[in-house]
């Protein structure tokens, strides 16, 4: 199993075997390595010896992969530090009106379009019009269009958060799916996505991820 067709099935609903299996593979394109895992199956994309990784999570193949433990021996081993692990989400189908008027803007200064802008390439930017919330859209792992949204302190509490999230997929070109990385304890923008009908696919930790 190659990372790429991991992705394609996972975007279709297609979950792995739940057979504890932890699979090897080389690290993608642009990252040091990459962590996925999900119901009792794992898989390591780094450019290290496959026996080195079963010999470390041997003791418990279904938790290790994504423990502390592992994640630290694997840093040590590509030289890169993990990043947080977060909960991965594909979208549903595009809804046939965005729901919430957007203007597409140059990428500019923003926290949330800075971080986009360090891992993902062509990325896309799009605000409100009164510029309280924004959705940056971008090429991330293995090519895969990735999404965040970010709403201003001040219009918070009133849905907007969702309302981006349901509008975001209408914004990828030719209908490709759309996925999204959410820190768990992000316990606000995980309702925002859940509410707008992501679907929960996996966690994932990216190496070199700040």
């Amino acid at each position: 199993m190659d990372l790429l067709s991991l992705l394609d099935r996972l975007a279709a609903g297609e979950d792995p075997p739940a057979d504890a299996s932890v699979t090897t593979v080389p690290a993608p394109l642009g990252a040091p390595a990459l962590v996925v895992g999900g119901s009792a199956w794992h898989v390591v994309a780094a450019d290290v010896d496959p026996v080195w990784v079963a010999a470390q999570v041997a003791s418990d193949p279904i938790a290790a992969p994504l423990g502390a433990r592992f994640l630290t021996a694997l840093a040590d081993e590509v030289g890169v530090e993990p990043g947080v692990i977060d909960s991965v989400l594909v979208a549903p189908p595009a809804p046939a009106s965005p729901g919430v008027e957007l203007v597409e803007v140059e990428p500019f200064g923003h926290p949330r379009v800075e971080r986009a802008l360090t891992h993902r390439t062509g990325v896309r930017v799009w605000t409100t019009p009164d510029a309280s919330a924004l959705i940056s859209l971008g090429r991330g792992v293995c090519g895969r269009w990735e999404v965040s949204t970010e709403v201003d302190p001040a219009a918070r509490g009133r849905g907007l958060g969702t309302a981006l999230a349901a509008a975001a997929p209408a914004l990828v070109p030719g209908g490709a799916p759309l996925w999204a990385q959410v820190a768990p304890a992000n316990t606000a923008s995980l309702r925002s996505f859940l509410a707008a009908g992501y679907r929960p696919v996996c966690a994932e930790t990216l190496f070199g991820s700040a």
